[in-house]
């Protein structure tokens, strides 16, 4: 019977002292309790759009497509996330050979790479860019 209480006591005792071990930054427990904060990465640096872009123009277009009279805007931080975005536009061409003439994208740049695109919409800030060709 001793034996069952010493083991019962020795088990709440480590569960009391396990569940210190999962207190958060700012958990009310001493300093040396506390889980250490993550540290987040520096902000990344603005991306030069225009080497970016030239570099990676077959991400952003299709080659199919033909693109020419190509222009960036300057890039803006990514609302959520570590990224940059800028508008990108260019002369394209349809899979018909038609022109399709002026199409503006969206780039997502991350760590110097393009890592999303979409066509820009009416409600994005595209239209009031200032472009600049590559």
């Amino acid at each position: 019977m001793l034996r069952i209480i010493a083991h019962a006591t020795l088990l709440a005792g480590a569960l009391a002292l396990g569940a210190c071990g999962f207190a958060d930054s700012r958990a009310p427990v001493p300093e040396f309790m506390r889980m250490k904060e993550t540290e987040q990465p520096p902000p990344e640096a603005a991306p030069d759009v225009k080497r970016v872009v030239r570099e990676q123009i077959d991400v952003v277009f299709l080659t199919t497509s033909y693109p020419r009279a190509v222009h960036v805007a300057m890039p803006h931080r990514e609302a959520r996330g570590p990224g940059w975005t800028a508008c990108v536009r260019a002369e394209l061409t349809s899979a018909t050979g038609t022109s399709l003439g002026a199409q503006t994208y969206i780039v997502t740049i991350s760590g110097g790479k393009v890592v999303d695109r979409r066509r820009a919409e009416a409600d994005d800030i595209c239209g009031t860019e200032t472009y600049e060709p590559i």
